[in-house]
């Protein structure tokens, strides 16, 4: 018989190595949670588990994932984002650089109107990188900049992170959301200015596009169909996001206005066909009990794993840091940034947050600000080999010239750059608190 806090040990020791082997996560947190709590109280630390699994099916504010996963979804296969790529290439095509800045851009409106990694990926492995290979784009360049403006829809609200996070720090969603804008549009900033100099020190690695080509499409008719195709994916959003933010609308309120938007901008383009609704509903469906499973089993790890006094184990482990709360926190947020090599963002958010969150708030730390802290850096698990997923949907569509070394070797600038942003949130904190504080937050 192990004392309690060994057994907390030997359970994180077991959680890793079942991933390593291939265990789905929901599984492996169940599996962990119910052998090293059955090992350490027996039957009786589970008497509180069925309400605490009650609580979270219950639970309000999770209405507002599948909606807001609906909308994305909707707009996703209504192929908008295929017109959408269109018009911000020619409007920065001419510039060196320029069709690298028009797929951030793309990436910003994708990621506040859909927020779904694997459909901005996808879309613009699909539509643009046989395009720029073929324009004389560097492969390594390309590859990056499409996998990294797939990412921005993790932290550029309505984002499905920000809506996780409310619930495990207990934090205003419409909070979040106000919080997450200067960081997400200072994330993209610093893609695009990378970009553009880039462009200009080296511009063989990203020629403009011809100028014979941009004039195919006169002004007037970039005009209308900008006003067609990227002015009602805006508007939707800042009624949804301004709704929020402005106490308007609960969030789950603005989610539900959002899938109904969704809906009308399809029908409005003319795209609307009751087989899209049917394959919209069966894809939401599945992307919300994939995420309500993993919340559900991640209850039984995290019961376990406070009963076993897991929690005073981590408090421990700070105390032996040097520094004081500065280097708690880039403890961290170097654990979240290796845990990404491995694991999802989800896992990661349900295992390493209630850990050190305790700890990092007792000692003052601003909890909306730690989030902004977790969510940008929570961005690299998508990048980072070998199990980054964007890397994953973008070799799965790429031309077969595109090998998997020219998509690590892209991806490493932009990964080198979320870390100048994390850096940069860290060091000025009115980054992400400035929106919260000017609407009384």
């Amino acid at each position: 018989m192990f004392e309690p806090q060994t057994y907390a040990i030997l359970m994180l020791v077991a959680f890793f190595a079942l991933l390593m082997i291939g265990v789905p996560v929901a599984i492996t947190l169940a599996t962990v949670g119910f052998v090293f709590g059955w090992l350490g109280f027996g039957e009786s630390l589970f008497n509180l588990l069925p309400a605490r699994l009650f609580g979270i099916v219950a639970g309000y504010q999770w209405m507002a994932i599948p909606l807001f996963v609906f909308m994305g979804v909707m707009l996703e296969k209504s192929r908008l984002a295929d017109d959408l790529l269109d018009v911000m290439g020619h409007i920065a095509g001419g510039v060196r650089g320029g069709m690298g800045v028009g797929i951030i851009l793309f990436g910003v409106l994708m990621g506040a109107t859909t927020g779904i990694v694997g459909a901005t990926v996808i879309t613009l492995g699909l539509l643009t990188l046989p395009t720029l290979i073929r324009r004389g784009y560097d492969k390594g360049i390309a590859c990056g900049a499409i996998c990294a403006s797939g990412t921005l829809g993790q932290i550029i609200p309505p984002s499905l992170i920000l809506i996780l996070l409310s619930d495990i720090m207990q934090l205003s969603v419409g909070t979040l959301f106000a919080a997450a804008v200067g960081p997400g549009m200072l994330l993209a900033t610093v893609y695009i200015v990378f970009l553009l100099l880039l462009g200009w020190w080296k511009p063989h690695l990203m020629p403009p596009i011809p100028l014979a080509e941009r004039d195919q499409v006169s002004r007037r008719q970039l005009w209308v169909r900008f006003w067609k195709v990227v002015v009602p994916p805006i508007m939707l959003v800042v009624s949804v996001l301004g709704s929020i933010v402005g106490g308007v609308a609960a969030p789950t309120e603005a989610a539900s206005m959002g899938a109904v938007g969704a809906v009308l901008i399809t029908v409005l383009s003319g795209r609307f066909r009751f087989e899209v609704l049917k394959q919209v509903a069966l894809d939401t469906s599945k992307i919300t009990a994939m995420m309500m499973f993993i919340l559900m089993m991640a209850q039984v790890f995290a019961l376990s794993f406070r009963g076993l006094h897991g929690e005073d184990l981590i408090t421990r482990m700070f105390d032996w840091l040097p520094g004081g709360v500065n280097t708690d926190i880039w403890f961290m947020m170097a654990l979240i940034f290796v845990l990404g090599f491995f694991i999802e963002w989800i896992e990661i958010s349900y295992i390493a947050v209630p850990l050190f969150l305790p700890v990092l708030v007792a000692q003052g730390v601003d909890p909306v600000w730690l989030a902004m802290l977790i969510t940008v850096n929570l961005q690299s698990s998508f990048l980072t080999p070998p199990f980054g997923w964007a890397l994953f949907y973008l070799k799965g569509v790429a031309p077969p010239e595109v090998g998997i070394r020219d998509i690590y070797r892209g991806v490493v600038p932009f990964i080198a750059m979320q870390a100048v942003t994390l850096a940069l949130v860290f060091l000025y904190p009115s980054i992400a608190l400035w929106l919260p504080k000017v609407i009384g937050w």
